[in-house]
């Protein structure tokens, strides 16, 4: 029997948004997946950038999808925040906090004093989702940071945030309104920086981990910052035409249409250099570019071409410090 992609690794670590649901709905047959890993024994863990609700509320959620975990199954931003503040400050520092109650819970829980407002005299300010979040909020963190000496952490900057009914503001659209006021940059504890995949992969107690995920900028970067096997699923916020134009750092080890292809083989892509570019075969698809245009001969709707679209022109841009778009040629049929 042909190995199976989930084979090669011994974990998962998990984003959700994009990946288990959208808004409060599961996306059609992750439960499942997800449910029969972890029956066979491989440990699955999820890493959420969402810091609105508590670890037990996520925990929670995800049962209700068909997803049996308990909280210490979920890794969550709010959690590497606290960690953070609580590696910086001493124990019973006031810290503002522009969020939810659950991430106030999870500061207070790190030994430190959440507040709400400016004339409590914060050391530091930690700002996470919240839908409910307004400018009142917004404008006590600004005050707050006029004072350079005081820390400011982000849970995350996700720009926005997959929903049922499609992409919604996500943590970043409000810390770029307070870092445009302030003229500040945060210290970001959760997605993209590599330390919420390295606590997650302990927990699992992996050494072989593979981390999922719908968006290069969090999961992708994330995961290859850590230095973890990373798959990019075509069920949330980036595309096959986004992921073929990504920047080195975004890059995805393996694209995957569902979660049901990491119980199927991975197709292997085969690059090669010659004097006018670079070639890479996927199946029956082949891609070629010069470094400008890319022709692909294959179907459009079959992910082996866009593999091999990938492979050709990753090789002739390997060091892409931003998204390089080709201009890209179809051959179907050829």
């Amino acid at each position: 029997m042909a190995e199976r992609l989930l084979d090669r690794y011994d974990a998962v670590l998990s984003d959700l948004d994009g990946v288990v649901y959208a808004g409060p709905h599961a996306i059609p047959g992750a439960p499942e997946i997800l449910r029969t890993i972890a029956s066979d024994g491989m440990p699955v863990v999820y890493v959420t950038n969402n810091a609105s609700r508590s670890v037990a509320s996520v925990a929670a959620h995800l049962t209700d999808l068909g997803v049996p975990t308990g909280s210490d199954g979920v890794v969550s931003s709010a959690q590497a925040g606290a960690e953070l503040l609580a590696r910086r400050l001493p124990a019973g520092t006031k810290v503002l906090v522009t969020g939810s109650e659950a991430l106030a819970e999870v500061v207070a829980d790190a030994g430190l004093v959440p507040v709400r407002t400016q004339s409590e005299e914060p050391g530091a300010v930690i700002q996470g989702f919240d839908p409910g979040l307004g400018w009142a909020q917004l404008a006590e963190a600004s005050f707050t940071l006029a004072d350079p000496a005081v820390l400011w952490v982000a849970t995350n900057t996700d720009l926005s945030i997959p929903q049922a009914r499609g992409l919604a503001p996500g943590n970043g659209t409000l810390v770029a309104a307070v870092a445009a006021a302030t003229r500040r940059t945060p210290v970001v504890a959760g997605k993209p920086e590599a330390p919420i995949f390295r606590t997650a992969a302990e927990r699992a107690g992996s050494t072989r981990p593979v981390v999922l995920g719908d968006r290069l900028d969090t999961d992708i970067r994330g995961g290859n910052a850590a230095g973890f096997a990373t798959v990019a699923v075509l069920t949330g916020v980036d595309t096959l035409e986004t992921i073929l134009a990504a920047c080195s750092a975004e890059r995805p080890d393996h694209v995957v249409g569902t979660l049901e292809a990491l119980f199927q083989p991975y197709p292997d892509v085969e690059v090669s250099a010659s004097d006018r570019g670079h070639t890479a075969r996927c199946g029956a698809a082949c891609a070629e570019t010069d470094g400008s245009r890319l022709r692909v001969e294959g179907d459009r709707e079959d992910l082996d071409a866009w593999r091999a679209a990938c492979g050709a022109w990753w090789a002739a841009h390997p060091d892409a410090e931003a998204p390089v778009t080709p201009e890209l040629e179809w051959e179907v049929g050829a």
